[in-house]
């Protein structure tokens, strides 16, 4: 009489939750997966700009010195499922990748569909049974995990894996849900916040200078006190609220809530400031009888050049060759270190991943598995881990959820 095998309930069809399911079918589990949304994989459709920024092309080290939020909790699943590992998984599921700039790895057809596809034959390779159903409460019995509560009925599980996201983009379904199933069980959610998410400015400047995106720019974030939280370089954009693109949403994870304020943003970070005055005087001499804003067109943008005339305390009729050397020195000074204050970040339903989460003081950092709930495990968003841009957080979600659907399959 063959051996009885293990149910397996996983509740969320996002990254980590697919993963999971996936992993413990493969590990001989019968699995049945909750997911309430029409599809899987909402979430993933929108990451990366529609392209799913899978996960980054380095060793678990770099993974790791890339999570600012409880690091060392990460450290074995990290190095049991690394990114080599996880791409030659999807590779394996019939979606080609290919490496970008910073070694973000994206697939080869550039489509997010093209990584849920890859999960959902997982899936379907393990025979996971998917519900559209809502998970309303967990049960226990003897103090251990038996089965979940949902809007349709009630269903036996030997164990159940929390996989339902943060509270970022509830549009998507991440909407909380999966905390209070935990704290009901006992679990301790650390205070939640959005990281990777905007930040909004002081002043009205970002508001004029809205739309305007600079490709290849230096920031340097600081505190109150001037110290640096954080640098980076690369694409920025300026809103009507304040600033993103991915240096901001990368800074807006450094620091302590509301510990950032202030970004400065080299605009011409290939020029030392020698090299730069001298450009400035080739141009003020090139355009030496127009205006000041004629003068400096070939330097900044467009929209950013009355904004730099107006804050180096610049007449706009000025000629450029009645520019004083005092002004022209603001000049070099704004375009070296262009200051925003910063109000505040913007709400956590816009951030891309949130910070907090379930303790990882309560939770088996090899298997995944509840300290304090035997059978109970978690993955991905819903712990109180993150990471900044560049594919690190859905390694996260692979590495976590691969580790807890291995791990409630095989507990005896």
């Amino acid at each position: 009489m063959s051996e009885r095998k293990r149910s397996i309930c996983v509740i969320g069809g996002g990254a980590a939750g697919m993963m999971a399911a996936g992993a413990a079918a493969e590990a001989g589990a019968q699995v049945l997966l909750l997911e309430p949304n029409d599809r899987l994989g909402k979430k993933l459709y929108i990451t990366g700009k529609g392209r799913c920024n899978v996960t980054n092309h380095c060793d678990a080290e770099t993974v790791l010195k890339n999570v600012p939020g409880n690091p060392r909790f990460l450290y074995s699943v990290i190095h049991a499922f690394p990114p080599q590992a996880a791409m030659d998984f999807f590779e394996a599921q019939g979606c080609p990748l290919k490496v970008e700039r910073g070694e973000r790895v994206f697939p080869a057809s550039d489509h997010a569909a093209s990584v849920v596809s890859a999960l959902e034959q997982y899936l379907q390779a393990g025979g996971v049974e998917v519900r559209r159903e809502k998970a309303q409460a967990l049960l226990t019995r003897a103090g251990q995990i038996c089965g979940v509560v949902t809007n349709r009925g009630q269903v036996e599980a030997d164990g159940v894996i929390l996989a339902t996201g943060g509270c970022s983009y509830p549009r998507t379904g991440s909407d909380g849900s999966g905390y209070d199933l935990a704290k009901a069980l006992g679990h301790t959610v650390t205070p939640l916040r959005g990281s990777l998410v905007p930040l909004e400015a002081e002043g009205d400047v970002c508001r004029r200078l809205q739309g305007l995106s600079l490709r290849n720019c230096a920031i340097q974030a600081k505190n109150a006190a001037g110290k640096t939280l954080y640098t980076d370089f690369g694409e920025l954009l300026f809103t009507h609220f304040g600033l993103s693109g991915p240096v901001i949403l990368s800074a807006s994870a450094h620091g302590k809530p509301g510990e950032l304020r202030e970004i400065r943003i080299d605009l011409k970070p290939a020029l030392d400031e020698q090299k730069l005055d001298a450009r400035i005087l080739r141009d003020f001499a090139q355009y030496q009888n127009r205006t000041i804003d004629h003068a400096l067109q070939d330097l900044y943008p467009r929209l950013l050049v009355p904004v730099m005339v107006e804050l180096a305390g610049i007449h706009p009729t000025t000629r450029a060759n009645s520019v004083t050397r005092q002004q022209r020195r603001r000049l070099l000074e704004l375009t070296k270190a262009f200051p925003v204050t910063i109000r505040g970040s913007r709400p956590v339903e816009e951030a891309i991943v949130t910070a907090g989460g379930i303790s990882v003081r309560e939770v088996n950092p090899k298997t995944m598995e509840s300290k304090l709930v035997p059978g109970l495990y978690f993955a991905g968003e819903i712990l109180d881990v993150d990471a900044y841009t560049g594919g690190f957080n859905l390694q996260i979600a692979w590495a976590t959820g691969r580790a807890a659907g291995l791990a409630a399959a095989q507990a005896i």
